[in-house]
């Protein structure tokens, strides 16, 4: 599901910013991430608040892995193990085998994969990318979170227990999101899309590629099967904690937990085999952004919410011009595919909430930059008008909404658009662009050039 997840037993919530990014990065261990990262106690990163708005981009966290690695094999008997570690060992299939560090740049690589399939297909991220594997058809499932799961009142200890850190702190451990979206999906027979929403209002690292896209890869509308877990399952990676104190765990039949069965009784409680499936929805659109213009002399650089840190082209070609950071009202207010509001045919808004808000301020206040709250477009070409700016320079966002913003942007004002960094050497379009239709296809391509460039020093970037 999504990526780079972190111990739930310390539910406290992130703090925004470079410095607690960097803190955080300093201290991972590929080594131990590889080993424990499906426990909720494992040693995860937890920098995925960090990743979703560009306080750190892939490409640094990248290269952090690969110097940790580096640092991992310094004594004299690690020296047998750089091949593997940095060149790799071709697999029969032309993978790498990139041992202590693999999972953690194969996360890496699920995120780039999700913002790859973003950026290929717009808004369609909420429409199902396939039909359903479950036997059911699309309006089995309710449109609606039921109020017992807000409330985070179900009466299932680790539901509950889930539900209210989500919401307390913005943060889940991968485990438990896919534990979560699949209760919500299967056992509460709710739509996906709802669930997504109530990701989103609180995720930290909320982003909708990410989400939206594991959300469908528990319900089957992105795999091949729905994802099941059951209580053996949740007892082993959450150390049975939540059964010790959950009311029902001890009961049988109806009234008890819902989870303690084999899988093969669950799949045939809540599935139907052999049931006629529905179709996909329509793709959706997929805005562009302008085309890049001349670089202005005086020049207004536009900080967005995908990059967030030091590594943001236009501050970076930029350092001395005045930016301009825009709280995008329609977007807090959750009116915006973005949050899968009404923009995207939801029942209404879905407005962010307070954490989230915060972890950007945090993140803002590091930054050298101004801060505006309203309709973005028109915040921008009003602060350009004041300054005497002849263009705006940014950065690339996958979202559509900024593609939409920038050609607002660019029928007043010159506007330039800069390329960050990318996690991997491989377009995201046309010729070369790697098969997206499963991760497998595009890691094929991708890992093999990542594990590649790790035989570069990366120390000093």
């Amino acid at each position: 599901m999504s990526l780079l997840s972190a111990d739930s037993s310390a539910p406290t919530a992130a703090v925004g910013g470079r410095h607690a990014a960097e803190s955080r990065l300093s201290a991972i261990d590929p080594a131990r991430y590889g080993a424990t990262r499906n426990h909720l106690a494992g040693a995860v990163t937890r920098l995925s608040p960090y990743i979703r708005h560009g306080v750190l981009t892939l490409a640094e966290v990248r290269d952090a892995v690969f110097a940790r690695l580096r640092e991992d094999m310094g004594s004299p008997a690690a020296g047998s193990l750089q091949g593997e570690l940095f060149g790799g060992v071709g697999a029969a299939d032309g993978t790498v085998a990139a041992g202590a560090g693999e999972k953690l740049i194969a996360e890496l690589g699920w995120r780039d994969y999700w913002q790859r399939l973003w950026r290929q297909w717009g808004d369609g991220i909420w429409h199902d990318r396939e039909p359903l594997k479950t036997g059911h058809p699309p309006d089995a499932y309710a449109p609606d979170l039921p109020a017992d799961l807000a409330a985070a009142a179900t009466g299932l200890a680790c539901i509950d227990a889930f539900a209210a850190e989500l919401m307390g702190t913005g943060w889940l451990h991968n485990h438990a999101r896919m534990w979560l979206a699949a209760y919500v999906v299967h056992w509460r027979r709710v739509r996906w899309q709802a669930g997504a929403r109530w990701f989103l209002r609180h995720l930290l690292d909320g982003d909708p590629a990410s989400n939206n896209l594991s959300w469908q890869w528990v319900a089957s509308s992105f795999s091949h099967k729905p994802y099941l877990f059951n209580r053996s399952n949740l007892e082993r990676f959450s150390s049975g904690r939540f059964c010790a104190a959950c009311p029902l765990a001890d009961r049988r039949g109806a009234g008890g937990c819902p989870f303690d069965a084999s899988y093969e009784a669950l799949q045939a409680r809540l599935f139907r085999p052999g049931a006629p499936l529905a179709p996909a929805a329509a793709a959706g659109a997929r805005p562009e952004p302008p085309a890049a213009g001349p670089a202005p002399r005086r020049p207004l650089v536009w900080v967005h919410g995908e990059a967030l840190g030091p590594a943001n082209p236009a501050l970076l070609a930029h350092p001395a011009a005045p930016a301009l950071f825009v709280f995008d009202a329609d977007l807090i207010a959750g009116r915006t595919a973005t949050t899968g509001g009404i923009a995207a045919a939801g029942p209404g808004a879905v407005p962010l909430a307070p954490g989230r808000l915060r972890f950007l301020r945090e993140c803002l206040a590091e930054l050298p930059v101004d801060v505006r709250e309203g309709e973005v477009a028109s915040e921008l070409l009003a602060a350009a008008a004041a300054l005497g700016a002849d263009g705006i320079v940014t950065s690339r966002a996958v979202d559509p909404r900024f593609a939409t913003i920038a050609a607002q942007v660019a029928v007043a004002l010159p506007l330039q658009v800069l390329e960050p960094e990318p996690f991997v050497a491989l377009p995201f379009d046309g010729p070369g662009a790697p098969d997206l239709r499963r991760f497998s296809r595009y890691w094929r391509r991708a890992e093999p050039l990542v594990w590649g460039g790790a035989t570069a020093d990366t120390g000093n970037r």
